[in-house]
């Protein structure tokens, strides 16, 4: 009876190993483009771990550590952050549609930005501590409407200091919480295709953006107040679109973060350039979103 007890014991561990090899194969398998939803407080990079976990561990990898490069079994990546108060649309690769996702930083985005008149932060955020409150009284909603076109367009915009823009190899964010030193970054060209006054209800407002790569929505909050002769920051920030993946119709909540759901909504890479490369993913990886 022993004998009999190993023997199919045995040929039950046996038979799992295929089945498991042939999940991982599967997973391992895909390519293309989809996207995720993200949830306001995590950073993107904890988000896109956990994804890659979730995955990992469905195709029967036990306490998979995903940020373990030399043995890193599953090449994904996202096309660019979302701050960590931020939530919405996170478009992500797997396989060879990392590839594509510089094409993703460069890209369209829309957002729906939520802000408070009257008071200026030191991150732009909601996040960040009180440096100035200023008077709102007199900003009328004609007269906000009427200041938005100056932020159309192609404009100049001056980076947050908080923000994962490197100085000396460190980002900027990571220098001030150390209390170190940190150069302001020039002004640069970027572009806003749409911006309209979706709500006024002083202090409150909330913004409809569509705008380009390298755009930052806090910075933009911040120069609409200073225009207005007041000071303003983001309260709440909402990437609704980027590229062509929308909120609404494929953002995956974390609950349907599956193979199944995975492959239903990927994209096909088949557009992608023979000649784009790894370094690719990684400054999609680096890159900071511009929010």
């Amino acid at each position: 009876m022993k004998k009999t007890t190993k023997i199919s014991m045995a040929a039950s561990n046996a038979s799992v190993v295929p089945v498991a090899v042939s999940t991982v194969s599967k997973l391992q398998s895909l390519n293309g483009l989809f996207a995720i939803y993200k949830k306001s407080g995590p950073t993107s990079a904890d988000v896109l771990n956990a994804l890659k976990i979730a995955l990992l561990k469905e195709a029967g990898q036990q306490n998979p550590n995903p940020r373990k490069r030399k043995k890193q079994s599953l090449k994904m990546g996202h096309g660019g952050t979302l701050d960590s108060a931020a939530r919405g649309v996170l478009v992500v690769g797997i396989g060879n549609g990392t590839k594509m996702l510089s094409t993703m930083l460069s890209g369209s985005k829309k957002y729906v930005a939520v802000c408070e008149l009257g008071k200026a932060t030191d991150t732009l955020d909601a996040t960040g501590t009180v440096l100035l409150e200023k008077d709102f009284g007199h900003i009328t909603r004609p007269e906000f409407e009427d200041k938005l076109k100056d932020f159309v367009g192609d404009i100049m915009q001056v980076p947050p200091l908080y923000s994962a823009l490197k100085q000396d190899g460190q980002r900027l964010s990571v220098m001030l919480k150390k209390g170190l030193k940190v150069e302001p970054k020039p002004a640069r060209l970027v572009k806003v295709y749409n911006l309209t006054l979706q709500d006024f209800s002083p202090p409150l407002f909330t913004l409809d953006i569509e705008c380009g790569g390298g755009f930052y929505v806090r910075s933009l909050v911040d120069d609409l107040g200073k225009a207005l002769s007041s000071c303003a920051h983001v309260k709440e920030l909402t990437r609704t679109k980027q590229g062509q993946f929308t909120l609404e119709q494929h953002a995956l909540p974390e609950e349907q973060w599956t193979m199944e759901n995975i492959v239903r909504t990927l994209q096909s890479c088949s557009e992608v350039s023979p000649a784009a490369g790894d370094s690719d993913v990684a400054a999609a990886a680096a890159e900071e979103e511009k929010s």
